[in-house]
């Protein structure tokens, strides 16, 4: 019943099936019921044909008027199915989205010149690269080779 869910119980695809097989021997049921009914009906017929003509009476189920109420406590008549009434989705009303007005941050860009700890060691322009490669390779020469320092370009928020 239940394919590698372990303890877990069926799965609802599993429930689904058993669920549509099930009304499916429901609906046969029912048809093969309807259809037994007609059959029967059908062979009564033909005998009571042959005993209203020697006896002069009328059957009362040959002339059944289509339009008249079929009784519901009657067990001969034929049953339909009922029909499920459909479900009325209510669907509500859209809310428009809020949305944030965006700030509108200006920046600018700075050339940074960071030791190997990502400590800012100078900042400069974004005009002034060459100086801050100057300020680095000064840093380099400075700590003879102990420590490296790079440049990274970083964009700051603009003062005004």
């Amino acid at each position: 019943m239940a394919k590698g869910r372990g303890s877990r119980g069926p799965t609802r695809m599993d429930l689904r099936k058993q669920n549509d097989a099930a009304e499916a021997r429901e609906r046969d049921d029912t048809t093969e019921e309807v259809e037994d009914e007609e059959e029967e009906d059908g062979e009564e017929d033909e005998e009571g044909e042959g005993d209203a003509e020697v006896d002069g009476d009328v059957d009362a189920e040959a002339e059944v008027d289509p339009d008249a109420e079929v009784d519901p406590d009657d067990e001969d008549a034929p049953k339909k199915p009922k029909k499920k009434p459909k479900a009325v989705k209510k669907v509500a009303a859209a809310k428009p989205k809020r949305t944030k007005a965006v700030k509108i941050v200006r920046q600018k860009a700075v050339w940074k010149v960071l030791d190997n700890s990502g400590k800012i060691v100078g900042v400069f322009p974004f005009q002034q690269k060459g100086e801050a490669e100057a300020h680095r390779d000064a840093k380099i020469l400075e700590k003879e080779g102990k420590t490296t320092f790079y440049i990274q370009l970083i964009k700051e928020p603009l003062e005004e």
